[in-house]
C-alpha cells in the first residue's frame, strides 16, 4: 500500500539524512552512534553514556580521547531534551568528521521522526556511523514478479516500490520454418517442439529460482508476451508449484519478450499492481503533463510559480522530485550588511552578494532549511496533497530534469 503523505515525508527525510551520514568519516573510532528504540528509557541511555565517558578517559591518544569524550558529551546534551524515545525511537549521530585537508568539524544529527520503530538499542564508536537499522526502513519489501515469453526469447524480473529490475534475458535458438516433407517434416516438428519445451522449462526454472527466496514479499506473478505462448506456458505446469499459487489469472499482451517487454508489462498490468507505486506515480505526472499543454492549464512548475500557487491556496497536488537537493538559505553580507534569501543545492557554495558582489568569507549563513520541508509546510496550510516522485521511472526523471523537480496540479488556472 502506498505511503500516506506524512509517512512519505518521513521516508524522504530519512533518505536525505542517510545520504549525508554515509559519507561522513572520522579520523579514528571517534564517531558515536546511539540508537534508542521506543521501549528503552532515554535516562538509561544517558546513564550508559556517562559510564562510557568515564571509560574513554583510558584512551591513550589525547586527540582521540578528546574527540570521543566530546562526542559523548554532545550525545548526553542532545538526549537531555527528550523525556522518552517516542513512538518510533531516536537515532543520534555525533562526532568529529573529516572535512578535507586533515581538518575536522563536530556535527550532531538527531533523527526522531522515523518512518518505522527502531528495533534494538545500539551504542557504537567507530570511524563511521552505524546506519543498518535506518537503511532497512527504506527497503520496500512488497513486490511483483514479472515474466514475458514467446518461442524465441524470454525475460523476467521484479517490480518493487518504484523500481523495475530485469534479472535475465534468455534466447531460445529454436529452429524456425523448414522445407522438409514427409517423415522429415514430422521429425523436424518433433525436434522443434522438444526444443521449445526445453526452453520453456529453462526460462521458468531460472525465474522461479530468482523469485523463490523472495516469495514471502511477492504479491503476485504477472505473465505477458506477444502471442499465445504465454498462456501455453502458464497452463501447462512449467512453474514451481509454490510460484503457481501466486500467478495472476490474467495474462497480458506485450510487443516484446525482452527487457522492453518487461517494462511494457508493468504499463499494461498497472491495474493489478495497485499496491506498487509505479503506476500511481506515472498517473500523477501524466496528469500534470496533459494539463500543462491546455490553453488555460491547471498546472504550473518551477519554484517561484509553485510558491505563488501555494500562497494562493491553488495547489491540489504538489509534485516534489525525490532528486530535490536544495536548501532555502538566509545569508548576510559582512561587507555591506545586505541580507537575502536564496535556494541553492545542499553542497553548493554561497552565491556572491547581489549588492556588493562580495563572496567567500565575507558571507555568513544565518539559517538553512530544506526546500522540501518549507514547501511541505506551505502545502499543509493550503490542504494540498504532496506527492513525492522518484527518479527511477521515465516520468520521474522527466520531472527532475525537465521541470526542476517541482510541479503542481492546480485547483484552478492562475496567471
Amino acid at each position: 500500500m502506498s505511503d500516506d503523505p506524512e509517512q512519505a515525508t518521513r521516508r524522504l527525510k530519512l533518505k536525505l539524512a542517510l545520504e549525508d551520514l554515509r559519507v561522513m568519516k572520522g579520523f579514528g573510532t571517534e564517531l558515536v552512534t546511539v540508537i534508542i528504540p521506543p521501549d528503552r528509557q532515554v535516562s538509561d541511555a544517558r546513564q550508559m553514556l556517562q559510564n562510557e565517558h568515564g571509560q574513554a578517559a583510558n584512551i591513550k591518544s589525547k586527540s582521540t580521547k578528546k574527540n570521543v569524550q566530546g562526542a559523548i558529551e554532545s550525545a548526553i546534551s542532545s538526549l537531555s531534551k527528550y523525556r522518552d524515545a517516542g513512538e518510533r525511537g531516536i537515532a543520534l549521530f555525533t562526532g568529529s568528521i573529516i572535512v578535507g585537508n586533515n581538518k575536522n568539524r563536530h556535527i550532531t544529527v538527531v533523527i526522531d521522526d522515523l518512518p518505522q520503530p527502531l528495533l534494538s538499542f545500539r551504542y557504537r564508536c567507530d570511524s563511521k556511523f552505524e546506519l543498518t537499522q535506518l537503511e532497512d526502513m527504506l527497503i520496500d519489501k512488497k513486490s511483483y514478479g514479472l515474466f514475458v515469453i514467446d518461442r524465441s526469447e524470454a525475460a523476467y524480473g521484479i517490480a518493487s516500490g518504484k523500481r523495475i529490475h530485469v534479472q535475465e534475458h534468455l534466447v531460445s535458438n529454436i529452429m524456425g520454418k523448414h522445407r522438409q516433407g514427409g517423415q522429415s517434416a514430422q521429425r523436424f516438428e518433433r525436434l522443434i517442439e522438444e526444443a521449445a519445451h526445453k526452453f520453456f522449462k529453462r526460462a521458468t526454472e531460472h525465474a522461479c529460482s530468482f523469485w523463490l527466496p523472495e516469495l514471502e514479499n511477492i504479491q503476485a506473478i504477472i505473465i505477458g508476451g506477444p502471442g499465445a505462448t504465454k498462456d501455453f506456458v502458464y497452463k501447462n505446469d512449467y512453474f514451481h508449484h509454490e510460484i503457481t499459487k501466486k500467478i495472476a489469472k490474467t495474462t497480458f499482451d506485450v510487443g516484446y519478450s525482452n527487457e522492453s517487454g518487461v517494462r511494457e508489462l508493468v504499463d499494461n498490468a498497472g491495474g493489478l499492481m495497485g499496491e506498487i507505486e509505479l503506476d500511481a506515480e506515472r498517473r500523477v505526472v501524466t496528469e500534470f503533463l496533459e494539463e500543462l499543454v491546455k490553453t488555460n492549464p491547471k498546472a504550473t512548475y518551477g519554484e517561484a510559480m509553485i510558491r505563488q500557487a501555494l500562497e494562493q491556496g491553488a495547489v491540489a497536488k504538489l509534485l516534489i522530485s525525490e532528486g530535490m537537493r536544495k536548501n532555502v538559505v538566509d545569508i548576510k553580507c559582512n561587507s555591506c550588511g545586505h541580507q537575502w534569501t536564496v535556494s541553492i543545492g545542499r553542497t553548493d557554495a554561497l552565491p556572491a552578494c547581489p549588492t556588493c558582489k562580495a563572496d567567500g568569507d565575507d558571507l555568513r549563513e544565518l539559517s538553512s532549511v530544506s526546500l522540501i520541508d518549507e514547501l511541505s509546510i506551505l502545502a499543509a496550510k493550503g490542504r494540498s496533497e504532496v506527492k513525492f516522485i522518484s527518479t527511477d521511472t521515465e516520468e520521474g526523471a522527466q520531472l527532475d530534469s525537465g521541470f526542476g523537480g517541482l510541479a503542481a496540479v492546480l485547483r484552478y488556472p492562475i496567471m
